[in-house]
This record gives structure tokens, C-alpha cells and sequence, in this order.
């Protein structure tokens, strides 16, 4: 049976030993990026590597980029080869904010044509809540060939938005808080605000109070009703950088609402050219 959306400890725990299934940490925090790689030499899931989102998960940030630009595929690619990925394998990311910085490695695999990958649902956290066991110990690595078949359809840049949004054939969803969506909080970009058209909806409302995602049925409610007449393919997802727009991205597609794709640039890379609107509600 192959994980394409979420996984559960129990799930996982069974696997662990296997070698056709390859664990990622994705631990990071935006405050301190060596935090993540920290945590993971002080412990983490037996057998897993850890993949670092500035690092393996993204490219170098320029004066035209958001903070968090598509990594090389090709270099990815590679990564993936020497990290013991095969075309074959069972991959599982997790991270320790339920899938908020995860998602992105789950999402950059499906676009490479890979969707056996799942998120580990309530991460490290409810990992060791059930009583499994973390390690110190650096896993095995034998170097495998993973061959990549990506679709670059599964992305939009600043012009695709801007025009769509214009022509009224996507809905933009921001998984940014509310706070920082309507211009009243900004800790992290220089301009405050949200895309003018862009509708909000917290990634953190797609779990519960456990830090588990809600049902599949909850999920498909809640988004049906911020979609309206819109189809799944019609919308677009985004954030701050790219990266917990792949929650809610991840969340639709659990719940069985196919197709949506990401701005992968997001609010940083929009806000790079001063001739693109903002708007701020308060």
C-alpha cells in the first residue's frame, strides 16, 4: 500500500527498519535556521535524514526572489539519489510544527513526478506521544537513482497570479495568520499587507487542538465553502514564502480535493516589485 497524503506513527513504526522506506526530518525554525539541524543530531526517528529548507529545499535568495525560491531540481535530484531515494520508495517527512515546514518536501516530490511521499500526521511531537523511540544514531546511506518527471504546471510566478487574478480564473488562498494577512502584523517581510483578491485561511485551522489534521470530511467542508462555484484546479495557494501554503495545498488534497497548485514565491516575492498592489484591511 503506498502514503500519498498523511501517515500515522503506528503506520510508520511498522516501516522504519524497511529499506524501501526513506524518512526525512525537516525540522527548521525561521528564527534560527540551525535550529532544525540541531534538533536532529540531539534526536530524531530512527533511520531518518534530515533535509534543511534553506539548504536541500530551496535556492539562494536574490534581489529578485522571495525569501524561499524553488530549489534546482536537477540538484535535488541528486540529493534525493544520494539520500537513498529510488523511484520505488515510500517516503515519509515530518517535521515539529505538523507538517508546517514538512509540506514543502512533500509537495516538492509530487511536482518531480513522486507521489508516494506522506506527511507524518501530528510529527515528532505525537511520534513520541505514543511512545516511540527517537535516536542519535546517523542512519545507513546507500546512494540509489531517483529519476525525475516534473511538472512545472504545478506552480504559478508573480505575472500568472497577477493576470489570473485579473481575469477572475483562480482563487488565491493565503495561509498566512490573519494578523499579518490584513497588514496589522509583519515580523518577518518589509512590507506589510496581502495580495489584492487573495482570500485567507490560516494553515493552522486545517488541524485540531492536538496539532492533528482534521478529518478528511471536515477539511472538504471547510474548503468547499471558501470555494464556492470554484474548482480545486482553479485555485492557487500562497504565503509568506511558499512554504505553509503546501499545508493548506496538502489539506485539500487529503481531502480529496484534487488539483490545486502554489504560488511558490508567495507574499515575498510579490511585495520584490513596488509596482504590484498590496492591500491592508484594518
Amino acid at each position: 500500500m503506498s502514503y500519498t497524503h498523511l501517515i500515522s506513527p503506528d503506520i510508520l513504526n511498522q516501516h522504519v527498519n524497511d529499506r524501501n522506506w526513506i524518512i526525512f526530518d525537516c525540522r527548521f525554525s525561521l528564527a534560527d535556521t540551525n535550529a532544525g539541524a540541531k534538533a536532529y543530531r540531539f534526536g530524531h526517528i530512527p533511520n531518518a535524514r534530515y533535509a534543511h529548507l534553506n539548504n536541500d529545499l530551496s535556492s539562494p535568495v536574490t534581489d529578485l526572489t522571495g525569501r524561499h525560491p524553488l530549489p534546482s531540481f536537477s540538484l535535488l535530484v541528486d540529493k534525493l539519489g544520494q539520500w537513498s531515494v529510488t523511484n520505488q520508495s515510500q517516503v515519509v517527512v515530518y517535521d515539529n510544527a505538523s507538517g508546517a515546514f514538512a509540506g514543502r518536501l512533500w509537495w516538492l516530490l509530487r511536482c518531480m513526478g513522486h507521489d508516494k511521499v506522506a506527511v507524518l500526521d501530528g510529527g515528532i511531537k505525537h511520534w513520541q506521544k505514543q511512545g516511540y523511540a527517537v535516536t542519535t544514531t546517523l542512519p545507513t546511506i546507500e546512494p540509489a537513482i531517483f529519476r525525475m518527471y516534473l511538472d512545472e504546471n504545478q506552480w504559478l510566478n508573480a505575472v500568472q497570479v497577477r493576470d489570473k487574478l485579473a481575469a477572475k480564473t483562480i482563487k488565491l488562498i493565503d495561509a498566512r495568520t490573519p494578523e499579518r494577512y490584513r497588514g496589522q502584523q509583519e515580523p518577518i517581510d518589509p512590507v506589510a499587507g496581502h495580495i489584492p483578491g487573495a482570500l485567507n485561511r490560516a494553515f493552522q485551522l486545517n488541524l485540531n487542538t492536538n496539532g492533528l489534521f482534521l478529518s478528511a470530511d471536515i477539511l472538504r467542508e471547510h474548503f468547499k465553502q471558501m470555494l464556492g462555484d470554484t474548482s480545486p484546479e482553479q485555485t492557487v495557494h500562497m504565503c509568506g514564502s511558499g512554504i505553509t501554503a503546501c499545508h493548506n495545498l496538502l489539506a485539500m488534497e487529503y481531502a480529496g480535493l484534487t488539483g490545486s497548485k502554489l504560488y511558490a514565491g508567495s507574499w515575498s516575492d510579490w511585495i520584490r516589485n513596488k509596482n504590484r498592489r498590496v492591500c491592508t484591511d484594518y
